[in-house]
Parts: structure tokens; sequence; C-alpha cells
């Protein structure tokens, strides 16, 4: 196989992971917060005294739903910038 036929089947694999790693975060941080939402407002339909002290926990849980997404699109810039299966290909290639 041809090196730069090789190179390009990596990069449109590596696309296609990166829009799985992207997709997956958001549709997980998507249930994330549609699941806490829900229990925030059954929480406070139930208690409403207990509001304030709720929605600081909530306020901290959203923000470490946010971090495991960004978390992923990082990684995923990283596959798309730096991607190091190149590397192996370059190496094997010894180009």
């Amino acid at each position: 196989m041809e090196l730069a036929a090789l190179i390009a089947n990596v990069q449109g694999i590596t696309i296609i992971a990166v829009a799985i790693i992207i997709a997956a975060g958001a549709i997980g941080t998507a249930f994330g917060f549609a699941i806490m939402g829900g229990k925030f407002l059954e929480s406070i339909a139930r208690q409403p005294e207990v509001a304030p002290m709720l929605q600081g926990r909530m306020f901290l849980l959203a923000g470490l739903l946010d971090a495991v997404s960004m978390i992923g699109i990082g990684i995923a810039l990283f596959f798309t910038f730096a991607n190091p299966f190149l590397d192996a290909i370059f190496q094997a290639a010894g180009a």
C-alpha cells in the first residue's frame, strides 16, 4: 500500500474516532444535565427550604459534568492536530 494512501486512511479513521468522542461527550453531558435538573426540581418541590443548599451542589455537579466533556474535546483535538498514529506510520516507512 502506498504511503500517501495509508496516511489518508489513518486520517480518515481518526476523524471518525474524533467525531464519536465529541458526540459521546455531548450526549452524555446532555443526559447528565437532564437527569440532574429533573432530580433538582423534584427535590425543590418536596422540600423548598433546602433550595439554596441543593442549588450550590447542583452547580458544582454541573461544573464536573462540563469538565468531563471538555476532557473529551481536549483528547479529540490532540488526535486531530498531533496525531500519534501518523508518527508510527512515518517511523515504519523510514520517512
